[in-house]
């Protein structure tokens, strides 16, 4: 049950960013332990080419992060302050800011979501759901509003526009990492 969660999470991740990258509907809260509803208008994720050191940075300063987000009430619109101390704790891991930070964030959860959490090999987004929805309707434990709901979200997320991966050589890094990334992601119970 805790690993269909996060997979869960990782596939909700990705219809939020299709959806955001699609209909330039809202942002991603950058918790990486839930998924939040879209917020406000963000322009398309720019997908970029993410770098070893990039990935290493994510690792390294989760914790600082999830400690200064962990503070803020949910669904709020961070002020001035908390941007700043966001900032920081970026640039502490090599980030040039806070959205370069969410930006690279992004590009790994995107390209994590279209991994199968039992083999951790990338399959691709609406391959790594479909699977999700499988493992729902054959579970016996979950509670028929449980199952409806997760279903339900899943559904959407095979509808939503599918992300394509541009740089495929994010594959090859987020399989190096995706140990370590599935469990900051909350991902790791398989």
């Amino acid at each position: 049950m805790r690993a269909f969660i996060g997979s869960a999470l990782a596939a909700l991740s990705i219809a939020c960013l299709a959806a955001a990258a699609s209909f330039a509907g809202g942002v991603l809260a950058q918790s990486t332990k839930e998924t939040a509803p879209l917020q406000e208008a963000k322009p398309q994720l720019r997908q970029m080419p993410l770098t070893e050191k990039q990935i290493q940075g994510v690792l390294a300063v989760q914790k600082d992060m999830d400690a200064a987000t962990s503070k803020l009430p949910e669904n709020a619109k961070p002020d001035a302050k908390v941007l700043a101390q966001l900032d920081a704790v970026a640039k502490k891991s090599g980030f040039a800011s806070y959205d370069e930070y969410s930006t690279v964030l992004d590009n790994i959860s995107m390209v994590l979501g279209g991994f199968d959490p039992v083999t951790k090999k990338y399959v691709g987004s609406e391959a790594a759901i479909k699977s999700q929805i499988a493992q729902v309707e054959a579970d016996k434990t979950m509670s028929a509003a449980d199952k409806k709901q997760a279903l339900a979200d899943l559904n959407i997320a095979l509808k939503a526009p599918g992300l394509t991966v541009e740089n495929k050589g994010n594959i090859d890094l987020v399989e190096k990492y995706y140990d370590k990334l599935a469990e900051l992601m909350g991902e790791d119970e398989n």
